[in-house]
């Protein structure tokens, strides 16, 4: 009895304690750095403007520019580019298919091969691969994520894709025009509020990596900050030449 409850409870405790990081990232990692590029790209555009000694309005104007204008680009380039890669995936999906329809047993060999070269017993690499082809549908998505490295019913929407990319990049990128649009006509509470933002989207960033928050968030806000620094001082060396 003690041994029975005793492997219950180690049973009950590897269940607890053995979990995984989504190392894939779900929707957080895309959200996170759709967010960041927004503001880097807009913090570093805005500094870079003001560099040069123009009004407030000119430095707003910028950072609205570059909102919009970045948010369309991302999502039109979010789009073609996960529109593409789905195109691709059905084409070969559709060999795939074909494939299993004109040749099956050798696709099931195919498939117990497969099973063989990663060290099941050849006797059950045919029963297993035997079995599995019963199902077209089965087959197919099998053969997909062993040849492939896909799942056919989880493919990426274009849509979704360029619609997230929009809403990520354009709330990052409104974070340094905030401030001017609620009053301020200086440009430090821009800068505070953008480098507050990119530590924040840094310490979000270690959910879905082995790094402590802290750690992401500083790094995020040393690199933003740097941007920010080497645009401004561009902008005052061109504002300064073309003046």
């Amino acid at each position: 009895m003690a041994i029975i409850e005793t492997e219950a409870a180690l049973h009950e405790a590897h269940r607890d304690n053995h979990t995984h990081r989504d190392v894939n990232g779900g929707w957080l990692r895309p959200a996170v750095f759709g967010a960041m590029d927004g503001l880097v790209s807009n913090l570093a555009l805005m500094t870079g403007v003001a560099g040069g000694a123009v009004s407030h309005q000119t430095i707003v104007l910028s950072g609205l520019a570059g909102l919009s204008a970045g948010a369309f680009s991302m999502a039109a380039g979010e789009y073609t580019s996960v529109a593409s890669q789905r195109e691709l995936v059905e084409a070969e999906l559709d060999v795939e298919r074909r494939e299993l329809r004109k040749h099956p047993k050798d696709e099931e060999a195919e498939l117990a091969a497969l099973y063989q070269a990663r060290g099941v017993e050849p006797g059950l690499a045919r029963a297993v691969a035997e079995q599995l082809s019963r199902d077209p549908e089965v087959a197919l998505e099998i053969h997909a994520r062993e040849e492939l490295g896909i799942d056919p019913g989880d493919l990426p929407s274009p849509l979704v894709a360029a619609v997230s990319s929009f809403a990520s990049f354009a709330l990052g990128a409104l974070l340094p025009v905030l401030p001017y649009l609620l009053g301020a006509t200086a440009l430090w509470p821009a800068v505070l509020l953008a480098l507050a933002g990119l530590f924040l989207c840094g310490a979000v960033v270690a959910k879905v990596t082995a790094r402590s928050w802290w750690f992401s968030g500083l790094r995020q806000l040393a690199l933003g900050g740097a941007a920010a620094g080497v645009t401004y001082a561009l902008g005052s060396l061109f504002g300064t030449a073309v003046g």
